[in-house]
């Protein structure tokens, strides 16, 4: 930076960056909501932009006039830093919008050096100043640098596309990230400022020294902080909520010294109040914090709480913190004479009575039970009124210009007067405009809230709305039981805690949609007028047990017992009329049955994917299956005993999915672990022992994922398998059919009463599209029964076995011992297979099938032609 910049214009440049990012946070809450991530985004361009760049700044500006010790590189470094925060903070942002996490990583390790680098000059200007009595204060900048560091790091982890495979893991290090950066990084920065900066806008005598500057205060904060990192370490709630309980007792000491400066010298304009009023939600959210973690029944339960807490952090705490402070630093650091800061100083004060209490008498709405509508007119109030802000500080900009006093010079008479003799604020009116805007606030969100409408407006409404929070969390409702009076309007409020894709579908016919792990929605199921149930109709989870009983209470039993009826009913129809021995059109394109000779290669690599697929089954029928490389069956592998299988595993589906090999022997806990959605593994074994092996989805209920199309062979050739003329490959399985065009129906998989039974995923397709064969040539048939309830008795009609290879072992080779034996069938339990071998002594046409004939006449069979 040139140094004919000035103070004035220094600052003036600076501090547009804040308005900018409070601009963007205003607008993400408009573009992003009615999205999970909109408060998110709102609440890091408020703390991680706005917030922090004003620390940046402001910390600098206070520990050089603390220590009278200019930092090395003086404005133009600290420009310099500047310029690599925002740059890192916006990546972040846009790495976390574009789910780019190399983009995150990068913004993350700016952000983190940044703080590294600002942290180490305090520490330099700190050994070099000399001894004075608040010098201790920039301790506290120096400690707040260094818990954004750890903060960031945390965050990066988290963003990681692996962190939320295991949502207690993950749900440890948002709390811990919570803590490190709210109460540390802007909590620490905070309290080492205010502890001079309030009694200073009070206009309170300091006296020697400030208990924030003694000794015992900063040890025990950070002893909180660790405290609080060491328990959720060590998978302790108690420990981290006795984190926040010494952070608090560290606190204490300097919330009760100001509050003594505010009995001395009330708050007289809007940055005393702004300032007093965001210590009081620090105050109130630090132990919120605490009770949340320590009641809290998991850690996904105390992180969905805290997440409810983040906002009243980010604007009670951190947006009238910093708004109160700039409204008091902007005229002293513009400077311009008496007169220019004075006006400077009363424009920013414009309306502050109004301002504050609007901003703090929303908020207080806010935490009351009252309707989504209402809420989000509150939270609208009370952001259009914090970014008034920028307006007045825009006019503030102007009237300190045109009010500036050059050396001996005077104002203009009117400019003067108006500088001189500001207006008074009339109290009385703007408490009584304070009332009338937050009255209004609510009568129009209580007339625009549906719940008065249509949703509540059957016989016996009450009016009243119950709201509950309802958490998704190890394949479970938490609570999984809601007593609400009948007549209410009940209200969820939907966070998934797991790693996996839910949703939450009622008996009524309302549903939440699906909702993306570590997000939450808000689901108005209406007025309760009997008992309901409702689930999680995502991937099979009801018939884990994910369900969710609302009981209506004071309703009418009868109501209630036709309730409980209509919800035992599956929540899939299946298709009607679908006739088992159909075949399919002349232009149907059959699956190729032929097996590919085995590879020379001993290292076989490939990449599975799941994807959903809409899948024709049978003719005219078409499920939505979960499928490997679009196929269901998934792509058959072939090799020896010896060789090596390297499987990239990637889920492009909607929900969690997972591998399971039969073909190698290897613990499962990684290689078998489920993956969510967007995430990827590397599977690698050694064949070691041969057959015909299945490979499937182990992502429970296994049953309904291999029902809907997850599974597949890997064929290790015996040794001295002899080559044939022909060679084919047939895996069985079972569809439950759903309606059409969707998933498969879970609670018919439990039946064990499939629709259809198919080779190679289709209903009687090698009917319509034979297997050949020659007269007198050798044919090798392998058969996986891949289930996932329904056995197989592979018989070919007219044909006779010379060769039966079943699970590794030979039951019959060339004829047996006395070189006439044969076999008629190849009996399969699910998840068996073999082999068979036969030659055909004459040309026609010869069926084969499953011989469990009922199996069989639901599509379970085909033909070989066999010619001269």
């Amino acid at each position: 930076m040139k140094p004919s910049l000035k103070r004035r214009l220094w600052h003036q440049i600076t501090g547009m960056l804040v308005p900018v990012w409070l601009i963007l946070g205003i607008v993400s809450v408009v573009l992003y909501r009615g999205s999970s991530f909109g408060p998110w985004l709102m609440v890091h361009l408020l703390l991680l932009g706005a917030l922090s760049t004003a620390i940046l700044v402001w910390s600098q500006h206070f520990a050089d006039s603390l220590l009278k010790n200019t930092a090395p590189g003086g404005r133009y470094w600290l420009g310099v830093r500047l310029t690599v925060h925002t740059v890192g903070a916006a990546l972040v942002m846009i790495g976390i919008t574009g789910a780019w996490w190399h983009v995150v990583l990068t913004g993350g390790i700016l952000v983190g050096l940044n703080a590294v680098v600002h942290a180490t000059i305090l520490v330099r200007q700190l050994r070099g100043a000399l001894p004075a009595r608040f010098a201790p204060l920039v301790r506290y900048y120096i400690a707040a640098a260094g818990c954004l560091v750890v903060g960031v790091t945390l965050g990066i982890w988290m963003a990681h596309p692996g962190s939320a495979a295991a949502s207690d893991y993950y749900d440890r290090l948002y709390i811990t990230h919570i803590g490190l950066n709210l109460l540390g990084w802007v909590g620490l920065t905070v309290i080492g400022t205010v502890a001079l900066l309030l009694p200073t806008v009070l206009h309170s005598r300091v006296l020697s020294t400030t208990r924030a500057a003694a000794r015992p205060t900063l040890p025990t904060l950070l002893a909180g902080l660790v405290v609080l990192g060491t328990g959720a370490y060590a998978d302790s709630r108690i420990i981290t909520a006795a984190g926040v309980l010494i952070y608090l007792v560290g606190f204490a000491r300097v919330l009760g010294e100001l509050a003594g400066h505010v009995r001395r010298s009330p708050a007289v304009n809007y940055a005393g109040w702004s300032i007093t009023a965001a210590l009081a939600w620090f105050a109130v959210c630090a132990l919120g914090f605490g009770t949340v973690v320590v009641t809290a029944a998991s850690w996904a339960d105390a992180a969905a709480g805290l997440k409810t807490l983040v906002p009243y952090f980010a604007v009670g705490f951190g947006g009238q913190i910093m708004i109160g402070a700039l409204s008091f630093l902007i005229p002293v650091v513009l400077g311009g004479g008496p007169r220019a800061s004075k006006a400077t100083a009363h424009e920013l004060d414009r309306a502050g009575l109004f301002r504050v209490s609007v901003v703090n008498g929303a908020l207080g709405l806010t935490l009351l039970p009252v309707p989504d509508v209402v809420a989000a007119l509150l939270w609208a109030v009370l952001l259009t009124t914090l970014a008034a802000f920028i307006i007045l500080m825009v006019r503030a900009l102007r009237i300190n210009r045109k009010n500036r006093t050059p050396p001996g010079a005077q104002l203009p008479p009117l400019v003067r007067d108006v500088a001189e003799s500001p207006a008074p604020q009339p109290r009385t009116g703007m408490l009584v405009a304070v009332a009338a805007t937050l009255a209004l606030t609510l009568a129009v969100g209580v007339a625009l809230e549906p719940s008065n409408t249509s949703l509540a407006s059957g016989p016996g409404a009450t009016g009243h709305t119950t709201t509950v929070d309802v958490t998704m969390i190890d394949t479970r409702f938490s609570p999984d039981t809601i007593n609400v009076p009948v007549g209410d309007n009940l209200v969820i409020t939907l966070t998934n805690a797991d790693g996996m894709l839910h949703d939450l579908v009622f008996d009524s016919g309302v549903e939440s949609g699906s909702v993306e792990p570590q997000a939450t929605t808000t689901v108005n199921v209406g007025m309760i007028d009997a008992d309901s149930t409702g689930w999680c109709s995502l991937g099979g989870h009801r018939l884990l047990g994910m369900l969710l009983t609302v009981n209506a209470i004071g309703a009418d039993s009868t109501a209630s017992a036709d309730s409980h009826a209509n919800a035992m009913h599956s929540d899939a129809s299946a298709l009607g009329g679908i006739d088992p021995m159909a075949e399919p059109g002349s232009d149907f394109v059959a699956r190729d049955a032929r097996l590919a000779p085995v590879a020379s290669a001993t290292v076989h690599t490939s990449t599975m994917t799941v994807s959903n697929t809409e899948t024709e089954v049978a003719p005219g029928v078409t499920q939505m299956l979960w499928t490997y490389n679009h196929t269901a069956p998934g792509p058959t592998l072939r090799g020896t005993v010896g060789d090596v299988f390297e499987i990239t595993f990637v889920n492009a589906g909607t929900i969690g999915h997972s591998l399971d090999f039969h073909a190698g022997s290897l613990a499962p806990d990684k290689p078998m672990q489920t993956i969510d959605p967007g995430e990827e593994l590397t599977y690698r074994f050694t064949a070691t022992r041969s057959g015909i092996w299945m490979y499937h989805c182990s992502t429970m209920p296994m049953s309904v994922h291999i029902a809907n199309g997850m599974f597949g062979a890997v064929i290790i050739d015996p040794p001295g398998l002899t080559v044939v003329a022909q060679e084919y490959v047939l895996v069985q399985s079972e569809f439950y059919l759903g309606q059409q065009g969707e998933e498969g129906d879970p609670a018919k998989v439990q039946t064990q009463l499939p629709d259809l039974l198919t080779f190679n995923g289709y209903a009687n397709q090698y009917v319509a599209a034979p297997l050949t064969a020659t007269v007198g040539e050798k044919v090798r048939i392998w058969v996986l029964d891949a289930g996932p309830n329904i056995g197989s008795s592979f018989h070919v009609v007219g044909g006779q076995f010379d060769t039966v290879f079943s699970e590794g072992e030979y039951l019959l080779r060339a004829g047996g011992s006395t070189g006439t034996g044969g076999a008629q069938t190849l009996a399969l339990a699910p998840a068996q297979g073999g082999f068979v071998e036969l030659t055909f002594t004459e040309a026609g046409t010869y069926p084969f099938m499953s011989h469990v004939m009922s199996d069989a006449e639901k599509g379970a069979r085909g033909l070989i032609v066999v010619t001269d």
